[in-house]
């Protein structure tokens, strides 16, 4: 695939992005520790952060090591407008925008010299914009390719602009650590670690055939291309996102498997619905945990034809995490997750099933008909009735 030649790829990402809306909306906030959430960190300010206070960590323990901080409750219809004023100043500057989160994209500015300027003038605009129209501070990075452009980013946080110049790529890059390489977390870090291996170029001086020994043939030839900023993407617009997952932060106290289970039906509860709303059905339910040494785990299931059925995704997931058990038990939990992939496009007429199906499609939709209508609390299982919802977060559309 075509790569310009040309560093003209924006990766803009907006700084603690919860955070700078609080202190933008209260002006008492400015300049000081900000954790919003209680009981676990949704996001912290640059000046909490300083402290070691992240996010998934715990309300006491992020009190404990910033007590001046100011803990502020989370305002999600803010935040979701926020987002939408400055994904407008995003398609302002340039029609080739792909979203990743709420709080970032990437921007091809390709072909826009003439019009626009230099791709480094273009980024320092929008940053400018941004500033102006919705009050947040947003770091940019610019590069040939999405990857390096990324990482640019994440290097000139927080409230920096970085240009990476193609003729200073491998410089820029192999002195950076292992940790900067998309897909490289803490597991794949640590085995990197073990064997001397510490930053990028280290990585991209080992035979490609070394690292997929030493990683599995995906991720060692994934990492090996990454090293030499090998990343042929094209900025894409218009694309359906090929997974949607949701997850809950739980703390560090402990939790039964009664517990777990019904944390678990409130998730996919939520994704059901996410994938009726988008006429999508998936393939494969993964679930996803994080234990109290900060280590993952992930457990997958692919099922025998797609669906949107609320129940055989539940009963997917219900059988995962009972192999996971044991696991749990010896290791603690601290956060569940679900991840539904394999997305496709629903072309099935669910209305057109026989209703008496009580736990099939067309009792989900009508339910969902339900919520659309009254709200989403307006109905709930039996299960959820009483407990904590946890927080839905703000997204771009699915």
């Amino acid at each position: 695939m075509f790569v310009s030649d040309e560093a003209a790829i924006l990766h803009a990402d907006l700084d603690a992005f919860y955070a700078s809306v609080e202190q933008r909306d209260d002006p008492r906030l400015r300049a000081r520790p900000v954790i919003v959430g209680g009981g676990v960190v949704l996001a912290a300010s640059y000046e909490a952060k300083a402290y070691g206070v992240r996010t998934a960590m715990t309300g006491g323990q992020a009190r404990r090591l910033c007590p001046q901080a100011a803990v502020v409750p989370p305002r999600m219809s803010v935040y979701a407008e926020a987002s939408k004023a400055v994904f407008a100043v995003f398609r302002h500057t340039t029609p080739m925008v792909e979203g990743l989160s709420i709080d970032e994209a990437f921007l091809d500015v390709s072909g826009l010299r003439k019009i626009s300027g230099r791709p480094v003038d273009i980024a320092g605009r929008l940053r400018r914009e941004i500033l102006e129209e919705v009050g947040l501070p947003i770091t940019v990075g610019v590069a040939r390719t999405k990857f390096l452009a990324k990482v640019a980013s994440g290097v000139a946080k927080p409230d920096g602009l970085l240009l990476v110049p193609p003729d200073g790529e491998l410089d820029f890059l192999h002195p950076l650590p292992v940790e900067r390489l998309w897909g490289v977390g803490l597991v794949t870090a640590e085995k990197l670690r073990k064997r001397g291996i510490t930053t990028v170029g280290e990585v991209a001086r080992l035979p490609e055939n070394v690292l997929v020994s030493m990683l599995g043939r995906a991720s060692g030839r994934h990492l090996h291309a990454l090293a030499h900023n090998r990343d042929p993407r094209p900025v894409r617009t218009g694309v359906r996102r090929r997974s949607m997952g949701a997850q809950r932060a739980l703390g560090r106290r402990g939790r039964s498997p009664e517990e777990l289970d019904t944390f678990m039906v409130g998730l996919i509860d939520r994704l059901g619905r996410r994938l009726r709303s988008a006429n999508r059905v998936c393939r494969t339910v993964t679930l996803r945990l994080r234990f109290d040494d900060f280590t993952r785990a992930t457990r997958s299931h692919t099922l025998p034809q797609a669906t949107a059925e609320t129940a055989v995704i539940l009963a997917a997931a219900r059988d995962l995490l009972c192999t996971a058990l044991p696991m749990i038990e010896a290791q603690g939990i601290t956060l569940i997750g679900i991840t539904l992939g394999n997305l496709h496009n629903d072309s099935a007429v669910q209305l057109a099933l026989p209703f008496d199906r009580a736990t099939g499609p067309a009792l989900d939709t009508a339910v969902d008909d339900v919520r659309d209508r009254f709200g989403s609390s307006a109905i709930t299982r039996g299960v959820l009735l009483g407990r904590d919802p946890g927080i839905s977060v703000p997204l771009l559309p699915d």
